[in-house]
């Protein structure tokens, strides 16, 4: 088991990184509430394709917790049962959580496959824990970090349920983009500290605190940017999906400045990257970083100037993860030849 580890341990960040690319999916095309109870969709472990399958049928065997759409209200049998030939509501109860009651195939299975790779990224969380008890007596840090992705897994399937059951609240949104950060941080930890390569990085002070900034940077500007997602989201429920020229007719502040914030964070990595080319430190991750930088902004542009092309904004959130993560593998790499600097001149 130990052997394979850090191969178990990449294969849960992938998976993790596909839950976050998911997630943004469904964002971009509102499909959110295709599946309007949890953990279950319409009380079904597969969701139903068709619309004809939530309506009541006669003569139809229904299970615990099955739904169904009655006067545009959603309706959860209470136990098992078979219908007669007329409706009779003392075997239904209505869902309380919220009012939504749509059905839309594309939306439910959109909502159903991100669900999907959260069970599969969860999974690989608890084997990525079973794993990482062979190094208890090793390297601690191993087995409480990979007990925290669990945990953390835990907690991001839980706020689901309660942003489903909010009916999207955004502030919840926000929450649940900032722990997916988190646990893409904690794992590229335990694959960055159980890996067996050696490359040849220098050591310079400066460069290490660039990218430091240059992380914290990333994530102000990626709390502001789920901000302006949040007032994106109020318009589009205000105006409609078609009015997209309108969306960001009139900004709140957080806009302003997240636009705003952008030239600073790309000062800073042009600083990082010219810092690294000048020393020639051998970082050759911050190549990514700039790369990313350069889409992340042109992705920005194309939505307020080309009024939301379609996809740029799911490219626009998975790309500040992707970003995100090469800058905190970048500052594990510099603090370890920092690490092995020292041991050289002690």
């Amino acid at each position: 088991m130990k052997k394979h580890f850090h191969n178990i341990a990449k294969i849960t960040l992938v998976l993790v990184y596909l839950v976050i690319i998911a997630g943004a999916f469904v964002r971009m095309t509102g499909s959110g509430m295709g599946c309007p109870d949890w953990p279950k969709c319409f009380g079904y472990f597969i969701p139903p394709t068709e619309e004809s399958q939530l309506q009541w049928q006669p003569n139809q065997t229904y299970e615990d917790g099955m739904v169904i759409i009655v006067d545009e209200a959603l309706q959860v049998a209470k136990e098992d049962f078979t219908t007669s030939t007329t409706f009779k509501q003392e075997n239904w109860e209505p869902y309380t959580e919220h009012d939504y009651a749509t059905f839309n195939a594309f939306h439910t299975w959109v909502e159903y496959i991100n669900r999907l790779f959260g069970a599969l990224a969860g999974l690989a969380t608890l084997l990525l824990f079973v794993g990482s008890c062979w190094y208890w007596n090793e390297k601690k840090i191993i087995t409480f970090l990979s007990f925290f992705t669990v945990a953390g897994m835990g907690f991001q399937a839980w706020l689901g349920k309660t942003v489903v059951d909010s009916n999207l609240a955004p502030f919840k949104i926000t929450i649940h983009m900032i722990m997916a950060l988190i646990i893409v941080a904690a794992l590229l930890y335990i694959v960055h500290i159980t890996s067996s390569k050696t490359k040849a990085h220098k050591s310079d002070r400066l460069f290490k605190k660039l990218l430091y900034a240059s992380i914290v940077l990333t994530m102000i500007q990626t709390i502001l940017g789920t901000q302006v997602r949040q007032f994106v989201d109020e318009q589009i429920k205000a105006i409609g999906e078609t009015g997209q020229s309108l969306w960001l007719a009139n900004p709140e502040l957080d806009f302003y400045i997240h636009r705003t914030f952008s030239i600073v964070v790309l000062l800073v990595n042009v600083w990082l990257f010219y810092r690294f080319r000048k020393l020639k430190l051998g970082y050759g991750k911050v190549y990514w970083v700039m790369v990313l930088l350069a889409l992340e902004i042109l992705s920005g542009i194309a939505m307020y100037y080309f009024d939301f092309p379609f996809g740029t904004q799911t490219i626009h959130i998975v790309l500040a993860t992707i970003l995100f993560g090469i800058q905190f593998y970048l500052i594990l790499e510099a603090n370890k030849a920092r690490n092995s600097q020292a041991i050289k001149t002690a």
